[in-house]
């Protein structure tokens, strides 16, 4: 018996061999396809910079300029020299300017801007918890094996500067549940416009504790000013106090830092118009 394959006759007896020969030859071409979802790289496509150049301070631009191949992964706070050593912000990345964007868009419901604003102040939160003292210990895990770890120095509170600090303070609690919290109630003259401090209400042992002074919004620093001489005045030292922010303009960062140039400094962002509607819009009074 003849077979015709392709126009070319076989005998029946080598029919076997030829169709082992065919599935060969089809198994060898499949595996031989590139695969269907290969990344292919342009080559029109521009490597990124090494490094950007660092952080310059400007009334007219945003002073955070950072790496942008490496703002998703760096986890280190990033400097403002121009402030000194101690005025750091958060790594921006994509995430941390999509929040900012939100927070300062006029046209953001109320609800989308709260809880946009608790994740924004989650993230400078965490960081702050980071410039606190940590001590090493050992702890037994479930299987009974020792674990050597790290554990919070006791000895932290957090302030906020109401009202609008009062908004940070559920991002401080979610993190550390048992913190003691103060507040200062700081108020502008309606004449001379100067700020002066209505009520202040602390630890008995505050002095003795590492300070997270909360404060979102930062024009023009006079208000931060009166809350940290506060604290001064109950024996706080200067270099125990962690100022959290989230908006600051140059002029406010130049201001604070020079008044108290040993105190902690943490902000999302420096810019020269702050988004002075963030108390009103946050507890609905806009």
């Amino acid at each position: 018996m003849l077979l015709a394959i392709n126009d070319v006759y076989f005998t029946e007896d080598s029919h076997k061999s030829v169709r082992v020969n065919i599935m060969g030859t089809m198994s060898e071409v499949v595996t031989s396809r590139p695969p269907a979802f290969e990344k292919k790289t342009s080559a029109t496509q521009i490597p990124p910079t090494d490094k950007q150049k660092p952080n310059t301070c400007s009334d007219h631009h945003n002073a955070q300029n950072v790496d942008e191949s490496d703002s998703c992964i760096e986890s280190q706070l990033e400097p403002v020299e121009c402030f000194g050593p101690y005025f750091r912000l958060i790594p921006c990345s994509g995430q941390v300017k999509e929040l900012q964007t939100i927070i300062r868009d006029r046209n953001t419901s109320r609800s989308d801007f709260k809880f946009y604003a608790d994740r924004l102040i989650r993230l400078v939160v965490e960081e702050g918890l980071n410039q606190l003292p940590y001590s090493d210990c050992s702890i037994t895990t479930p299987t009974g094996c020792q674990y050597q770890g790290l554990q919070f120095v006791k000895g932290n509170c957090g302030v906020s500067i109401v009202r609008s600090g009062e908004a940070m303070e559920q991002g401080l609690r979610s993190c550390c549940r048992s913190i003691r919290l103060g507040k200062i109630l700081v108020e502008s003259d309606l004449e001379t416009h100067e700020a002066r401090v209505v009520y202040a209400k602390f630890p008995e042992d505050i002095s003795q504790r590492k300070v997270l002074l909360m404060y979102p919004i930062m024009s023009s620093g006079n208000t931060v000013i009166k809350a940290v001489n506060v604290l001064q005045e109950h024996a706080v030292d200067e270099e125990n106090i962690i100022l959290l922010n989230l908006f600051s303009t140059p002029a406010a960062a130049r201001t604070i830092t020079s008044a108290f140039p040993k105190m902690h400094i943490l902000t999302s962002e420096v810019h020269p118009v702050a988004p002075n509607h963030f108390g009103q819009k946050y507890f609905g009074t806009d």
